[in-house]
């Protein structure tokens, strides 16, 4: 009888001791309350609770990734957008992260939301789409100022995702569209400027040496002659045109002060006569061609 008394006097020590052993891993921290007075952080290894006067509540010290969900945000410039977000934190005194906050994972998610549409509502759309890291660092900073005396670190705050609305992202579209549009007008226009100043100086080049001008003249029909088309066009110098449009104005001139000269006769009577001259073979007069008979 008295050795069945003492093995379960013994068994029942053993789950006594079994009961107030706690295992504390190494990326844990362990506060105890003992009769509700703090026992600092404790860990890891084995720690040994006594059933019914010590609490123990474990805290983990890795970094924590907390999804912000969709918020929606009124930017500075009046436009509606949705922003969602992603939060890196983790503890870093355990015993503030218990004693100075309820939850601090629950607090740290809804602080991140209230950071998230400040932020984003003092920023026009355009700095939300383009500068977005100046925007997290804001972010980062808001919240780590928020959380330090809790314990907590805010490690990393990025904006994941913007949403905003279709009309907005076809009146963007039609924007960058024009600004592309305008870009080629002006690569355009600076590529006319200078060729027109290449131009400018290769005719002062040739027209310093009529042989280069030439040259270039047959290498063009050189070239024309190469693509076999059916017409071919000659550009003609004006050095050997010139001389014949001189011809023709100078005939022009005289026929013009003939026609004065014929127009400056006096008339005899009423009845305009005409007088006939004759003229030899020679084509001059009688009188010359018989002084050149004798």
């Amino acid at each position: 009888m008295i050795p069945a008394l003492v093995i379960a006097s013994i068994l029942l020590l053993l789950g006594l001791v079994v009961l107030c052993l706690r295992i504390i891993r190494e990326y844990e921290r362990a506060i105890v309350f003992r009769l509700g007075r703090l026992r600092g952080p404790l860990g890891p290894g084995v720690l040994f609770v006594l059933p019914f006067l010590d609490k123990m509540v474990r805290v983990d010290l890795r970094v924590v990734t907390l999804t912000i969900p969709p918020q929606e945000v009124i930017t500075k410039d009046n436009v509606t957008a949705r922003v969602n977000a992603v939060v890196l934190f983790r503890v870093v005194d355990p015993v503030r992260s218990v004693m100075a906050v309820e939850n601090h994972a629950v607090a740290t998610s809804q602080i991140a939301q209230t950071s998230l549409r400040s932020v984003v509502g003092r920023a026009e759309l355009d700095t939300l789409l383009a500068h977005r890291a100046d925007l997290n660092e804001d972010l980062t900073h808001t919240l780590a100022q928020a959380t330090e005396p809790w314990g907590v670190e805010a490690q990393v705050v990025e904006i994941k995702d913007v949403e905003i609305p279709e009309i907005m992202q076809r009146a963007m579209a039609r924007e960058a569209e024009a600004e592309r549009e305008r870009r080629a007008k002006v690569i355009s226009a600076r590529g006319e400027l200078q060729a027109s100043t290449e131009l400018r100086d290769a005719a002062i080049t040739l027209s310093e040496s009529p042989a280069s001008l030439q040259l270039r003249y047959l290498q063009t029909l050189l070239e024309l002659g190469a693509d076999q088309n059916s017409t071919v066009v000659f550009p003609i110098p004006l050095d050997i045109v010139t001389p014949f449009l001189e011809a023709a104005g100078g005939r022009a001139r005289g026929s013009a002060s003939g026609t004065e000269s014929r127009s400056d006769e006096p008339a005899t009577g009423d009845t305009p006569h005409r007088t006939l001259t004759w003229r030899g073979p020679s084509g001059q007069d009688p009188e010359h061609d018989k002084e050149e008979a004798g």
